[in-house]
């Protein structure tokens, strides 16, 4: 017997960018309760976007929902604009947190705090990395190669992996950066980013890039959790002040705009700006 097809409420968020379709979108399916993991692939291999979550019940107390996110090839433990994108949406769509400055996310990572700043905008905690240190000489090799860059550019590299499997080079300046003709077909497995620096006086800080072919995706417009293994890494080591703007997308047409902040305690938060670009139903 065919089941009748059941309608979600769905919305598609851009992050990162104060002007709409300039950031990373997320597609958030607000309430994907009952929903099956195969279900949540289907829907997550049709948007064709880097990430598509749902929202569900929290299984601990302390959090407000639960986030599953999905790639069009499978299901990551964090991902940083899917965390600011789906926590706007449920907040748009009614949703009110146990704290009122704060929402606690809970994902495949743990708990992840989303707070608003006075100003409206969201910024989460960075979570622990589960992998940190110099990238070995093979690994480094590799990325090197697939960059077209001597290894003789690389100022620092690290892992700054947060659950996807990030690790970064660090180069001299944005403009390297922004010159980056990478090779994928080198490391197809790869989840790595490139990091460089503009000179003083000027709107940004640093140009990111971040390249994830392990999840089908060439370059990301705009990668928080990328953004937040690098800054607890910069700030950590002193190569950051505290607080730092980042620009990221410009190469796939993209303006994102990222805030990265450090507290007293070391505490790294990742923000910036949130719009609701589409709203309505979709059915499964």
């Amino acid at each position: 017997m065919t089941m009748p097809p059941r309608t979600r409420s769905f919305v598609q968020v851009d992050v990162f960018s104060t002007s709409p379709y300039q950031g990373n979108p997320v597609a958030v399916v607000l309430d994907g309760t009952d929903l099956t993991d195969e279900e949540m692939q289907r829907v997550a291999r049709w948007t064709n976007l880097s990430e598509t979550t749902f929202v569900v019940a929290p299984t601990v107390a302390e959090a407000d929902y639960r986030l599953r996110i999905l790639t069009p090839d499978g299901e990551l433990p964090f991902a940083g604009h899917p965390t600011l994108g789906s926590a706007y949406a449920w907040l748009d769509g009614g949703g009110v947190p146990r704290q009122a400055d704060r929402i606690v996310q809970e994902c495949g990572a743990g708990l992840v705090t989303v707070r608003r700043g006075a100003d409206g905008m969201l910024s989460f905690a960075a979570p622990p990395l589960v992998r940190d240190g110099a990238l070995d000489d093979a690994y480094l090799e590799r990325i090197v190669a697939a960059f077209g860059i001597g290894r003789d550019r690389v100022l620092a590299h690290q892992w700054v992996d947060n659950g996807p499997g990030w690790a970064v080079l660090r180069l001299a300046t944005a403009e390297e950066v922004l010159a980056l003709e990478p090779d994928l077909a080198l490391i197809p497995d790869a989840m790595v980013g490139a990091i460089g620096a503009y000179p003083d006086g000027s709107p940004y800080d640093f140009e990111m890039r971040t390249f994830a072919p392990r999840c089908g995706v060439p370059e990301d417009p705009a990668c928080g959790s990328m953004n937040a293994g690098v800054g607890q890494w910069l700030t950590g080591t002193g190569a950051a002040p505290s607080a730092y703007r980042v620009s990221q997308g410009a190469r796939v047409g993209r303006a994102a705009a990222i805030e990265v902040s450090a507290d007293a305690d070391g505490t790294v938060w990742v923000s910036g700006a949130t719009t609701v670009c589409i709203r309505g139903t979709i059915v499964v």
